[in-house]
């Protein structure tokens, strides 16, 4: 069992839901549990400005999958919710499920990148992920308050309950 940090967002599609219904699909995942989840979190989109604002959060998992059968999982469960990958890159999305950090592995390969190689510049990855784990340490780039001390978190803002 390793302790993995999945990234979740959507813009589309009444995006509350969509991310409440993402933490309930994580909490099913084979041969894991949910440990934490962040509060939500409403943001400016990043790459493409010209979208509708994000909902975000993080979510710390304890799996006993593997990284390419997490990722898997995680494509199906973007699948469940009517995301069609391939259309335009950081565009609107009904759901977004990244691999954020997955224990200390460094993966570098097709379509698998941990740490996410963006994790250390986004506000909206930064600040949920502070709230339940400021002291993690995101290899190659130090701990995640540090990190979001350094950053323009401006445009991310907590949403009501």
């Amino acid at each position: 069992m390793q302790s993995a940090y999945i990234g979740l967002g959507s813009n589309l599609a009444d995006p509350r839901a969509q991310v409440e219904a993402g933490l309930r699909a994580l909490a099913r995942l084979p041969r894991t549990h949910l440990l934490a989840h962040s509060r939500l979190y409403r943001s400016a989109p990043w790459g493409r400005v010209d979208q509708p604002e994000f909902v975000n959060a993080v979510a710390q998992l304890e799996t006993g999958l593997e990284p390419r059968a997490l990722l898997a999982r995680l494509l199906d469960v973007e699948r469940a919710a009517g995301r069609e990958r391939g259309g335009v890159r950081w565009g609107p999305r009904v759901l977004d499920l990244d691999i954020l950090l997955l224990g200390n592995l460094r993966i570098d390969e097709s379509g698998l990148h941990v740490p996410h190689p963006h994790l250390h510049e986004r506000a909206f990855v930064l600040v949920p992920l502070a709230e339940i784990a400021p002291d993690l340490d995101v290899p190659g780039h130090g701990r995640v308050a540090d990190l979001l001390a350094g950053a323009d978190a401006s445009t991310c803002t907590r949403m009501a309950e």
